[in-house]
Formats: structure tokens, sequence, C-alpha cells
């Protein structure tokens, strides 16, 4: 679709009242720029794969978290990726699987939430953004049965209930609330064992960061795919908070000293053992 006619003037579509979803108006007037629309090559396709993302709900909102490893087949493509973005000011995806779609996927799932507020003057209620991001992934279902899917994490402070929520989803495009806590990734097993562990009920803020990031120490442990905080790089997982004030990044400072906590947990628990 091209931006303008031949006079300069932006062609009817974009001044021609319609839906509220971005999404639908590529459908209808530019299919080709949806991700899932777009044709692949035959044969093997080696792409960067982002893993593992956490969250989990605290006293007066939710915590997630990334590392910073993408893997291609057995190397490191990337120690410095970012895997948790913004979704809206109260609102937070972040992505697993094949990379460069996944963070497309959120560039087109932030502007079709920017879009909707425009048009209706309001935000999107946080069931809403999970069920629009829901028929975004089953847009892209076509890419994943060619085996590059994209599997993101979403968690937001619902403005209604006052309370911090978490969805997660399957490559098909199902949405499913999650409780408490929730992984995804090549090392959401591990750890989704240390929140398990970790995890309890009226977490303050940097308690939750903590659980967050030891969460994401304990899948470093055993998954090769997942990057454990690297102090020599100054490499440190992406973790933000979302509460009624919004989203925000935590500082790397924060991040360092929650590592600090950990790993001085750690030595203690060996020293204590080893005297035992």
């Amino acid at each position: 679709m091209t931006l303008h006619d031949s006079s300069g003037r932006l062609p009817q579509a974009f001044t021609t009242p319609g839906s509220s979803s971005f999404v639908d108006f590529l459908a209808g007037h530019a299919p080709d720029l949806l991700p899932g629309r777009r044709p692949v090559p035959a044969g093997e396709l080696q792409a960067p794969h982002a893993t593992t993302i956490v969250a989990l709900a605290f006293e007066g909102g939710v915590v997630m978290a990334g590392d910073r490893r993408a893997t291609m087949g057995s190397m490191i493509a990337s120690r410095h990726i970012e895997k948790v973005f913004p979704a809206d000011e109260f609102s937070a995806v972040g992505i697993a699987g094949t990379a460069g779609l996944a963070i497309e996927l959120v560039r087109l799932f932030q502007l079709e939430l920017e879009h909707y507020e425009k048009i209706e003057g309001s935000l999107l209620s946080l069931d809403g953004k999970a069920n629009r991001l829901a028929t975004m992934i089953r847009g892209n279902l076509g890419l994943a049965l060619q085996g590059l899917a994209v599997v993101p994490l979403f968690a937001g402070y619902d403005l209604d209930r006052a309370v911090g929520r978490i969805f997660s989803y399957d490559v098909t495009g199902g949405r499913y609330e999650e409780h408490e806590h929730h992984a995804v990734g090549s090392g959401s097993v591990f750890a989704r064992g240390s929140l398990t562990k970790r995890w309890r009920p009226g977490l303050d803020t940097s308690t939750a960061v903590r659980v967050a990031v030891e969460a994401l120490v304990d899948a470093a442990d055993d998954d090769s795919a997942t990057g454990g905080p690297d102090r020599a790089r100054r490499i440190w997982p992406v973790v933000a908070t979302v509460t009624e004030a919004g989203y925000l990044r935590v500082p790397d400072e924060d991040l360092a000293a929650a590592v600090d906590v950990v790993e001085n947990g750690r030595r203690s628990a060996r020293r204590e053992g080893g005297a035992r």
C-alpha cells in the first residue's frame, strides 16, 4: 500500500472511519505487512531464539523479568537482547520464541493499543488487551507450524480490579490466566520450580524483584539457553514492575543488589551445610 497518491494526499483508507483495531486495518488494506502473512523460504531456517521470561504477582502489581541471552542452535547469538517491553502504560509483554518475529509482534501490539486509545479516547481493559494479543498470535500460526513460533507472556495492572494479573498463551492463540506466577521459555521448568518455592502472598516490590531474579538465576544454572547475570560485562536481566503508577523498569544498580542478596544467601547455605 502506497502512503500517498499522485497528488501527495494520503489514500482514502487512512481518512475513512473504521475499526479501532490497527491490525484489522492492516489486514484489510496491506495484509502483506502483517508478520503472519509473509511467505517463508523452503528449507531449514536458523534464527535466534529468546528465553526465559518469568512473571509474578505481588502486593500492588506484577513483576516481569527476562534474561538477556538469545541462542541460535548451540551458539549464543546475543548476550544483550531485551525480552521485556512495555505494552502500554499499565501492561508489559515478554517474548519467548523466534526473536525477530517476537520483537516485531511486540511493536505491532504496542501500536495496536496506542491506536485503540487514540480512536476510542480511552484505555482498553486488561482483558481486552490480553484478547487482542491472542488474536495476533493466532495470526502467526502458519509461521509457527514452520518452526517460527512466538509465545509471549503478558501481565499488567487491572485498573478496574486494582490487582496485577498474568496471562500465558500457546502457539494457536489460546489465552490462559495464570495466578500467582508463571514462566515461559526453555528455562521455564526450572524457573517455575524456583517461583513455587520462593513466592508467597503479600510480597512487597523489592522482595518480588528478588524472587524474579532468583528464578532466572535458577533457570540459568540448568538451562544453557538462559543467561544468568554477567558481572564481568555488567549485563543484568531486564526487570519491570507494573502497578497503579504504571510500567517502571528496575534500575541496574537495584538488580545488582538483588543478585548480591541471592548469591550471598547461597554461599551462606553452602557454608552452613558444610559445617554440619
